[in-house]
């Protein structure tokens, strides 16, 4: 009877485990790292950006004089190497760390509450960004600081959100239920405070509502940095419950059986995710769509065992903002944008041709 239970979770045979999926993945978003940087405002010639690349990953190896061809003085090769490096690579790695950030969260939160609709939003971490973002502007506080004090706040707004969901799930009432709604609580109580304070300063509204869109320039290389430390170390730590929500797919008794403590493995990865979305949102505002779509693009090729759905929604969701931030820049050429209007434009048609594309089964794995 046990060993019938347990193989849903952990046989990869049962649950369409397919690691070369991963692979595949993988290799798709390290082309789309290799070639993005042609795409910009300033025009540069895509043979001397990818000599502009190799030149600044080999330390100056290969390609000594990355822009020899270019019709560029000799003392304009640092400004196309600052262009490229600088500002476009690093726009494209912070794409590539928040994608996987919100991915893996997202396909974590849908596991841990059984719902295909969980994401970050639907717990109002994200709402929790928005307010703390909002603080700074609306009272202006620290006008001098704002591109350091901004993300503070915004991540200390989110992971206060996360943190009474914590309390919430350690309490005696803590079901898989209540948890939902104390999110959609939060996320309603949050936005009608975000309202407030708007109309309290109709200046600070316009700053606020670009930084809602998502935005992924204005970074530094340090910024970036931060970024994928907190994202890495999270979301590596995430990777590794894969056979504990399989195992919650089964129900928390059926888990418990089984050596799961149901209910310290939904305070661990939601404390995970909160820390991964914070990080996620302080730095780019909400950005719509990534966490929600990913894990089940995943479920859809791969199977729903959690070992890939994962890692494999941290891919798809890099890939995703990467492409977003790609196709901003060939639809509105020199025109900057807040890039959740693309991923909202790109996600919800796609989330809906993928829950309608099969209506008998669900985007879970189970009928």
């Amino acid at each position: 009877m046990g060993a019938s239970v347990a193989a849903p979770a952990d046989s990869p045979r049962a649950s369409g485990r397919r690691p070369w999926v991963l692979v595949l993945l993988l290799a798709f978003l390290g082309v789309g790292v290799f070639f993005s940087p042609i795409l910009g405002t300033v025009s540069v010639a895509p043979d001397t950006v990818l000599r502009i690349l190799l030149h600044q990953v080999s330390g100056g190896a290969l390609f000594s004089h990355p822009c020899a061809g270019a019709s560029v003085p000799a003392s304009g090769c640092a400004g196309l190497i600052e262009i490229v490096w600088d500002a476009r690579l690093s726009e494209i790695m912070l794409a590539v760390v928040v994608g996987a950030g919100l991915g893996i969260s997202g396909g974590t939160l849908q596991g841990v509450f059984r719902n295909p609709l969980a994401d970050p939003f639907l717990l109002g971490i994200s709402s929790g960004g928005t307010l703390g973002a909002a603080v700074v502007v609306v009272f202006r506080i620290g006008v001098a600081d704002q591109n350091l004090l901004l993300p503070l706040f915004a991540f200390i707004g989110a992971i206060g959100t996360g943190f009474v969901i914590l309390v919430a799930a350690r309490s005696r009432f803590g079901s898989v239920e209540t948890l939902l709604l104390t999110g959609v609580a939060l996320s309603s109580f949050l936005s009608a405070v975000l309202s407030l304070l708007l109309l309290y300063s109709p200046t600070g509204s316009l700053q606020v509502d670009f930084w809602l869109l998502g935005n992924l320039g204005s970074l530094d290389w340090t910024q970036d940095g931060i970024v994928f430390g907190v994202v890495l170390v999270a979301g590596t730590l995430l990777a590794t419950y894969g056979r504990e929500l399989n195992l919650l797919q089964l129900g928390p008794d059926v888990a418990q059986s089984l050596g799961v403590d149901s209910r310290k493995v939904r305070v661990r990865l939601l404390l995970l995710a909160s820390v991964t979305t914070a990080a996620a949102v302080a730095f780019t505002g909400i950005i719509g769509f990534v966490g929600l779509v990913s894990p089940h693009v995943v479920r859809r090729i791969a199977g729903s065992d959690y070992r890939i759905v994962l890692p494999g929604a941290a891919l798809v969701g890099a890939g995703f903002l990467l492409a977003a931030r790609d196709l901003s820049l060939v639809a509105f050429p020199g025109t900057l944008l807040p890039i959740g209007i693309f991923t909202s434009f790109a996600g919800a048609p796609f989330f809906a041709y993928l829950l309608f594309r099969r209506r008998g089964t669900s985007t879970m794995g189970s009928p």
